[in-house]
C-alpha cells in the first residue's frame, strides 16, 4: 500500500485570507439561522415557507451536518413520532431509491435532498463563514459578524450547530460534560461501568511492557483515576467519522498509510485482537449500491476515546487540531488492519476487501467532512431534560416534538482499573414511551435572550441529551423552532411570549407529532 495523503487535505478550519481589505456587508433576513446542519435545513426551510426572509450562515462549506455526512444508517427510534419535514425528508430520499421511504441512504443523496429544500426562493445560504461576535441590546441579538466582517442582522435568530457558538456568544448559560447524579436525582448521568457492549471483554494488558506500570500505559489510555458511579465531570462521549465503505473493486479507494502514521497508536487493539477479539466491522451496515455505514463496535474501533475534550468550548485553531487527530487516528486504523504484519492473515485479508467509497464526499477526499459532534454544549434553560423526561416520570405540556431513542453515551474515557484496561462511560437504556420535547428547552431564559431559539444543544442532562440527540429529532425540532420564529414574529418578537396553545396548533398544522395517543397510537 501506497503512503500518502488525501488530495485536498479535508479540514475543519477553512482559511480565509482575512488579510485583505474587506468592505463592510450587512445581510438583513427576518430570521438567520447559524449552522447548515439537518436541524438549521429544517428550521430555514420552515421560516421561509411561512413567507419570512431567512438567511443560513454555515460554518464550513457543506449543509447538512451528520445526515449528509456518512450517518446514512438512520438511529430512528419509533418511526412513528417522526412528521413534518423530518418524515418529509425520507419520503424525498425515498423517491430517489424508487420507494414510499428511505431509512438507510447515500450520503450524496441526503446532501442532494437538502440542497434542493435550500433553494427555496426565501432563503440565502451563506458557505464559510466563521462567527466572531455577537452585538446584543439587553436580552436581544442585534447581529453576528464573521471574521470575514460579514454583520447579519435579524429579528429572531437560531443556533443550529452542534456546539452551540452561537448561544454561548450571545451570553446564554449552558453546561459541558456530565453533571454528577445529585444533581438532578438521576441515575445514568456521570462515571458509568455498567454497559459491556463497548468495553474490554478479553483481559488485555494497558503497559508498554506487560505486567510493568513503570513502563507507562499504552496509547490512548488515560492515567484519570477510574471514578465511582454516578461522579460527575467535564467528560464528553467520544467523536468519530462516519466512513462510507464500500466492497466494489470499481467504487473502492483502498486505505494508504498516512503521513503520520504510528503502529504504537494500535498496539492496544493488536493485544485485543490476539487475544481472540475482531469486531472493527460490526456495526458497518449496508446503504444502497454496495456501500456501507461503518459506525463505532465493541471495545476499540473508530471512536477516539478521550481525544476531543478541548472541542465544546475550543476556538477554531484547537478544533482544527483535534479534527485532523481524529482523521490521521481513524485513517491509520484502517491501514493498520490491512497492512500490519503482526495481525493474523485472516484479519489483513478481510479487513483490505474494503475501502472509502470513490463517488462520495468528492470534494473532501472522499473523507465525510463532518466530525461526529456528538454532544457539545447544552443549553441550561427554564426546563431542563433529564432521565425523569425519559423514563415517564413527568408529564409535559409544551412539546414541540418527540424523540424515541434509547439514551445513549459512548464511552468518555479509557482507564485502568483493577488492572487491566477499561472503557468508561457507555450507557444504552431504553425510555419507556417516545419523549415530548418541552418548548422551554429550545428557548434559553428569558433574562439571558428574547430573540434566539437552539434546537440542538438543547436544555438537557448528559445522560438525556443521549436520547435526544439524533438526526431525525434534529429535524424536528429544527422545524419547531422555525415556527416559533413564525410566532415571534407575528408577536413582539419575544420567543418566551408566544402563546403555545395556537403553537400548537400550528405545529400540527405542519405534520409535527407532539404526544403519543392524541397524534398517533402504536400499531
Amino acid at each position: 500500500m501506497e503512503k500518502g495523503h488525501y488530495p485536498q487535505k479535508p479540514s475543519y478550519y477553512y482559511t480565509l485570507n482575512l488579510k485583505e481589505p474587506r468592505k463592510s456587508i450587512v445581510v438583513q433576513s427576518d430570521v438567520c439561522v447559524y449552522g447548515a446542519t439537518s436541524s438549521g435545513v429544517t428550521a430555514a426551510l420552515q421560516a421561509a415557507s411561512l413567507g419570512h426572509k431567512v438567511a443560513v450562515v454555515e460554518f464550513s462549506r457543506f449543509v447538512g451536518g451528520m445526515t449528509a455526512s456518512g450517518l446514512g444508517a438512520t438511529d430512528t427510534g419509533n418511526r412513528h413520532v417522526i412528521g413534518g419535514l423530518a418524515r418529509q425528508f425520507y419520503k424525498d430520499v425515498g423517491e430517489h431509491y424508487g420507494s414510499a421511504e428511505q431509512w438507510f441512504f447515500e450520503p450524496h443523496i441526503a446532501l442532494s435532498v437538502y440542497n434542493k429544500w435550500l433553494e427555496h426562493k426565501n432563503i440565502s445560504v451563506f458557505l464559510e463563514h466563521r462567527l466572531a461576535k455577537v452585538e446584543k441590546i439587553g436580552q436581544k441579538i442585534v447581529s453576528f459578524t464573521t471574521e470575514d466582517g460579514i454583520e447579519f442582522k435579524a429579528q429572531i435568530f437560531i443556533d443550529a450547530t452542534y456546539e452551540g457558538d452561537l448561544m454561548a456568544k450571545a451570553g446564554v448559560s449552558y453546561a459541558v460534560g456530565r453533571e454528577d447524579n445529585d444533581v438532578y436525582d438521576e441515575h445514568y448521568n456521570g462515571v458509568q461501568y455498567g454497559h459491556p457492549h463497548h468495553n474490554f471483554i478479553r483481559f488485555v494488558d494497558p503497559y508498554k511492557r506487560p505486567g510493568d506500570p513503570k513502563s507507562g500505559l499504552l496509547y490512548g489510555i488515560s492515567d484519570a483515576k477510574a471514578g465511582v458511579h454516578g461522579q460527575g465531570d467535564s467528560l464528553i462521549q467520544a467523536y468519530n467519522f462516519r466512513m462510507c465503505l464500500t466492497r466494489e473493486n470499481a467504487n473502492m479507494i483502498p486505505f494508504f498509510e498516512p503521513h503520520n502514521y504510528s503502529p504504537e497508536k494500535y498496539e492496544l487493539l493488536l493485544r485485543y485482537i490476539k487475544a481472540g477479539m475482531f469486531d472493527i466491522f460490526d456495526l458497518n451496515r449496508p446503504l444502497p449500491n454496495g456501500k456501507t455505514d461503518h459506525n463505532n463496535w465493541g471495545a476499540f474501533n473508530t471512536d477516539h476515546i478521550g481525544a476531543n475534550y478541548g472541542w465544546p468550548t475550543g476556538d477554531y485553531e484547537t478544533r482544527e487540531r483535534i479534527y485532523q487527530d481524529h482523521i490521521s487516528y481513524q485513517a491509520g486504523l484502517f491501514y493498520f488492519l490491512a497492512a500490519d504484519k503482526r495481525l493474523p492473515e485472516r484479519v489483513r485479508k478481510f479487513s483490505s476487501q474494503w475501502g472509502l467509497a470513490a463517488d462520495e464526499f468528492t470534494q473532501s477526499s472522499n473523507w465525510p467532512p463532518q466530525l461526529y459532534v456528538r454532544e457539545g454544549r447544552r443549553m441550561i434553560s427554564d426546563y431542563v431534560i433529564t432521565e425523569h423526561d425519559t423514563l415517564g416520570r413527568y408529564t409535559l405540556e409544551d412539546s414541540v416534538g418527540m424523540a424515541s431513542y434509547k439514551m445513549d453515551s459512548h464511552n468518555c474515557k479509557r482507564v485502568v482499573k483493577a488492572g487491566r484496561v477499561m472503557n468508561e462511560g457507555n450507557v444504552e437504556v431504553a425510555p419507556l414511551d417516545p419523549i415530548p420535547i418541552p418548548y422551554r428547552s429550545i428557548r434559553p431564559k428569558r433574562s439571558e435572550c428574547t430573540n434566539l431559539l437552539v434546537p440542538v444543544c438543547v436544555s438537557a442532562s448528559h445522560i438525556a441529551y443521549g436520547s435526544i440527540r439524533m438526526e431525525p429529532v434534529f429535524m424536528i425540532t429544527g422545524q419547531s423552532a422555525g415556527v416559533a420564529a413564525h410566532m415571534a414574529l407575528k408577536g413582539d418578537g419575544a420567543v418566551q411570549n408566544i402563546s403555545y396553545s395556537d403553537f400548537e396548533r400550528k405545529l400540527r398544522g405542519e405534520g409535527q407529532i407532539l404526544a403519543v395517543g392524541k397524534d398517533i397510537l402504536y400499531e
